[in-house]
């Protein structure tokens, strides 16, 4: 993702940029053919890692590959518009349910895929932003939902601002925004009127961090930093060439959809500080780990769209949009907002940048002879008790099961019976990541009260060493702040861990994961997506 920034895209280098193969999207083989004499990143040296202590200062924007080497790998979706999709864009920015086509059945599963591509552009501002800014960003925005349909095809937005954008705009200097010119605008919650929908992200309970001090990795001993950005902008596609002309012209190419059009005039108000790129397509992490030759690459399911080998689309794992807005809907609201209310409509973007060890979650050598078994890794993903399925024969190769596996809600309670070993698949306390979140993630029917928009990556964003690495970039949208702090507290579970003696190697996914960023943003409606409250401080 190329800015709205004077700074210069990222190099052509072997090192920072992976080699795409010369054939079209295929097969496993295929991919690793391609690969033959293409010029392989080094892999991680794990005591490179330990003694990095902290992300790398010199590691940064350009090591994050351009979106363009993901094309090679991946094939464009023959997608059925959906006839029902309404002519007016919606008011809830990331409401794209509509638009995209209809879900499909995996494996008895109902499933729906978002875009292949999707690009997190981060921001700090240079000055506070003025009327001029607001109307210059309204317009860009507006030209390109006018060049480019609201469609996978085409391109998806949304705008989100953090703390210190709301801080700036009111002359604000703390969290708690006391400007009335700021704080008499922004949804509170309803449990507590002192506290705002909007507040800075905090240290998951197994992150590194100062107020973690037992936390402890095995390969990427990485703190985690909350970010300051003002501005989050999220860019999705099918195409990889629509997100470069985007970038591009708003970076100034003066070039959009092959024709002239002056690029906004941000005047040096907008700094770009991360560029993160995300995919999302069946098969991929596994066509990726074979063009890399990882390690862990013949165990990856190759129809899996997620790294570690089950889907994450499915069709009953997010709720409706409106559930997830500040007004909330019928079965679930968290603040103060009402119809008529400045940020009606809007909801809280939570985005964090996660490193996956996939060699300790798969394990083993390269058939996976003395790896993680599919029992093993299915009951760390969804629960224990019920075994949600017990694989293949073979428990590596290919996974060792299915990737589509239902996400089922069996109660608040369904957590702590795992903890407490009652039933499960071999009488262990065990805590697994679905369950867990489930603690808090619902509403009373079991509608979940949030959207997920995670998916893969592979860059050299945060590691020491500079290497190629799999990632999870993750964002989800919420109600609230607060609601994501506890649904992330819920999935490590410190509470049902100490009560039952639930070993570290057996809750769920936190000793896999190492979270280095995070941060929230306050999503506005789309009618206040351009530099909110400017036109009224």
């Amino acid at each position: 993702m190329d800015t709205i920034s004077d700074e210069a895209p990222p190099p052509e280098d072997a090192a920072d940029t992976p080699t795409p193969p010369t054939n079209e999207a295929g097969g496993a083989a295929e991919a690793a053919e391609a690969a033959g004499d293409s010029k392989r990143p080094t892999r991680v040296s794990r005591r490179a890692v330990l003694v990095g202590g902290a992300i790398g200062a010199g590691v940064g924007i350009a090591s994050i590959p351009a979106i363009n080497w993901l094309a090679g790998l991946a094939s464009t979706p023959r997608r059925v518009a959906n006839p029902g999709a309404p002519l007016a864009l919606p008011d809830i920015q990331f409401d794209f349910g509509q638009y995209l086509a209809s879900a499909i059945t995996v494996d008895g599963i109902l499933v729906r895929f978002g875009p292949v591509y999707t690009l997190f552009l981060t921001y700090q501002l240079s000055r506070t932003p003025g009327i001029r800014d607001q109307e210059v960003l309204r317009d860009a925005l507006d030209t390109i939902e006018r060049i480019y349909p609201f469609s996978p095809s085409g391109v998806f937005t949304v705008v989100s601002y953090g703390l210190p954008y709301f801080r700036r705009v009111g002359s604000g200097t703390n969290a708690s925004m006391t400007d009335d010119r700021v704080a008499s605008y922004m949804p509170r919650l309803l449990e507590d009127h002192d506290r705002y929908a909007l507040e800075e992200a905090v240290p998951a309970p197994t992150d590194v961090a100062p107020e973690n001090p037992e936390v402890a990795k095995a390969t990427f001993k990485l703190p985690v930093v909350i970010e300051k950005n003002d501005v989050l902008l999220t860019l999705r596609s099918d195409s990889a060439e629509i997100l470069d002309d985007v970038t591009n012209w708003l970076n100034g190419s003066n070039s959009l959809h092959g024709a002239q059009r002056p690029s906004p005039r941000f005047n040096g108000l907008l700094t770009l500080t991360s560029r993160r790129v995300m995919f999302n397509q069946m098969g991929m992490p596994r066509r990726v780990a074979d063009h890399y030759s990882l390690p862990f690459a013949r165990m990856v399911n190759p129809q899996s769209p997620m790294w570690m080998g089950f889907a994450d689309q499915q069709v009953d794992a997010s709720g409706p949009a409106e559930i997830t807005t500040f007004q909330g809907n019928e079965l679930a609201r968290f603040t103060t907002t009402k119809r008529g209310d400045y940020f009606f409509n809007g909801s809280i973007q939570h985005l964090s940048h996660v490193i996956l060890d996939l060699e300790q979650f798969y394990g083993g050598d390269e058939a996976g002879a003395s790896g993680e078994p599919f029992t093993d890794r299915v009951q760390y993903m969804f629960r224990s008790s019920p075994i949600p399925s017990v694989g293949d024969k073979d428990q590596y190769i290919n996974g060792g099961g299915p990737a589509f596996i239902a996400n089922l809600f069996q109660g608040t309670d369904d957590a702590e019976r795992n903890a407490a070993a009652r039933d499960t698949f071999d009488s262990k306390p065990r805590l697994g990541h679905v369950a867990a979140l489930q603690r808090s993630s619902r509403a009373k029917d079991g509608t979940p009260i949030h959207i997920r928009m995670d998916g893969p990556g592979y860059d050299a964003l945060d590691v020491p060493d500079g290497s190629l690495q799999p990632k999870l970039q993750f964002t989800v949208f919420v109600p609230t702040a607060n609601f994501f702090a506890t649904m992330r507290r819920n999935q490590a579970s410190p509470d049902l861990v100490e009560k039952y003696r639930v070993a570290a190697t057996e809750n769920g996914l936190e000793r896999f994961i190492t979270a280095t960023r995070r941060q929230n943003f306050l999503v506005p409606p789309r009618a206040r997506r351009a530099f909110p409250l400017v036109e009224l401080t």
